[in-house]
């Protein structure tokens, strides 16, 4: 015992017991390495020992630490370390000597740190024999800046990840899609991130512009793609190309059918099906603006005709008025806002009155209704929403409806009554005149037959 604490001492024997199998020698009271050769140090008789390359040619136990590199010490300070490299350059390489063309033997080394002036301070996976490093990792890097948890979850910022892929940070965790050009296409950037404002796509090559944004609480199957290519908005089923539900607003021009819209809302067909619809399928019946158009001034919509001969017509609410017209005539139909209908540049009113649309025909009788008319009061006024000077003469329709009960209401008078009212007048009228002119005429007879006998008695009175 007294020999071997005088070999630890002199630092002979390790601190600690170890096991190595092989042999050593003793010599002078010291353990003798048999790797060593005297060398001369120029005095006769002098030598110095000079280390040799050691090989053990068997397992290597140590119990205890390792520290392995120039700059290590004698009683080596090792802490919780089981193996050490301490020197200005470490590295641990695996150096594969396999021969054959079908084992892997790609050399593989852990550096720690760049070996030149003003380099990295890093830790760095290489494939050596490639030239390529893969993996580093900088000084001063965050606290779990990549953690894979027991189930192959990834953090980026968390020891916690919950998805396959998990990223964290205090301000808009991002992830960025950079194509470098190094293949020979353009080059191009994109980044994908979110923060407590919107989840957004930044096109960061052109101004970094955001094309796709979504915000907090956006409710669900706000954007639905379904297995056919149909778009739904706010819908699960989309039953067309694009299937909406709710309202939709466009500050653009939207194309259906073609690429190029020359309208704010452009729809083109080529099926001869081409249709727009808008329906409301709520089951409470009600009154609905199902189509609300709206301008800065006078409003029109056209319908053309783009056969070749083919007709254009358009509806047009002016000033004071709605009109429907040809934009190539003057000729227009037109509703006046006091309630007048007009055609100005002239043209007739006709309405349907063919027998087979008829029923329940009664004949009249024109004396009647010449004594309904006699009895009907005709005046001179104007409707409350007109100027006062401009004027109108005719019936009030209580009247007309209590003498005539034509129409549905005391309160209107359907243009056919009027003009019937009056045909059948007419012809009682020239009943009355047809009478008339018979007792005329026999009066007139009557008159000759007397005139006739005064001259023959006037004549025998003479003789």
């Amino acid at each position: 015992q007294a020999t071997e604490r005088q070999l630890r001492s002199a630092g002979k024997l390790p601190s600690r017991p170890m096991v190595q199998s092989g042999s050593f020698s003793v010599e002078g009271g010291a353990i003798v390495d048999g790797s060593l050769t005297e060398a001369t140090d120029g005095k006769a008789g002098g030598f110095v020992p000079t280390p040799k390359d050691q090989v053990i040619a068997d397992d290597l136990i140590v119990q205890g630490s390792a520290c392995v590199g120039q700059d290590c010490v004698n009683n080596e300070s090792f802490g919780f370390d089981t193996i050490r490299l301490k020197e200005n350059n470490t590295r641990i390489k695996f150096d594969d000597t396999s021969s054959s063309g079908s084992f892997p033997n790609v050399d593989w080394q852990l550096t720690a740190n760049d070996s030149a002036n003003g380099g990295s301070n890093k830790f760095s996976i290489e494939d050596v024999t490639n030239g390529r490093v893969p993996f580093t990792i900088l000084a001063t890097a965050p606290t779990n800046s990549v953690y894979v948890n027991a189930s192959g979850n990834v953090g980026l910022g968390t020891a916690s990840p919950v998805l396959d892929l998990h990223v964290v940070n205090g301000n808009s965790p991002a992830m960025r899609l950079e194509q470098d050009g190094s293949s020979g296409f353009t080059a191009q950037t994109w980044d994908i991130a979110g923060n407590e404002a919107v989840f957004f796509v930044r096109d960061v090559t052109n101004g970094s512009k955001l094309p796709f944004k979504i915000e907090p609480n956006t409710p669900t199957n706000t954007l639905y793609l379904d297995s056919t290519g149909n778009v739904g908005l706010g819908i699960t089923a989309p039953a067309n190309k694009l299937d909406i539900s709710g309202g939709l607003s466009t500050t653009g021009d939207v194309g259906i059918g073609t690429t190029t819209p020359s309208a704010t809302l452009h729809v083109v067909g080529s099926d001869g099906d081409t249709s727009l619809r808008i329906a409301e399928n709520s089951t409470t019946t009600a009154v609905r603006t199902i189509l609300d158009l709206r301008n800065t001034g006078d409003l029109q919509f056209v319908m053309r005709n783009t056969a070749t001969g083919g007709d254009t017509w358009q509806f047009l609410n002016y000033a004071d008025g709605f009109q429907i017209s040809r934009p190539s005539t003057t000729n227009v139909f037109a509703f006046l806002e006091t309630g007048d209908m007009q055609i100005p540049a002239g043209g007739s009113y006709t309405t349907a009155s063919d027998r087979n649309l008829k029923e329940n025909i009664e004949a009249v009788d024109p004396q009647q209704v010449l004594d309904k008319v006699l009895r009907l009061p005709i005046a001179v006024w104007n409707y409350k929403t007109q100027n006062a000077a401009m004027r109108h003469m005719g019936p009030m329709a209580q009247d007309f409806y209590a003498l005539f009960g034509l129409g549905d209401s005391d309160t209107t008078i359907s243009v056919t009554d009027p003009g019937a009212v009056a045909l059948a007048a007419i012809q009682g009228l020239h009943k009355e005149v047809e009478e008339r002119d018979s007792t005329i005429e026999n009066l007139r007879q009557h008159n000759a037959d007397l005139e006739a006998r005064l001259a023959r008695l006037e004549a025998l009175l003479g003789q």
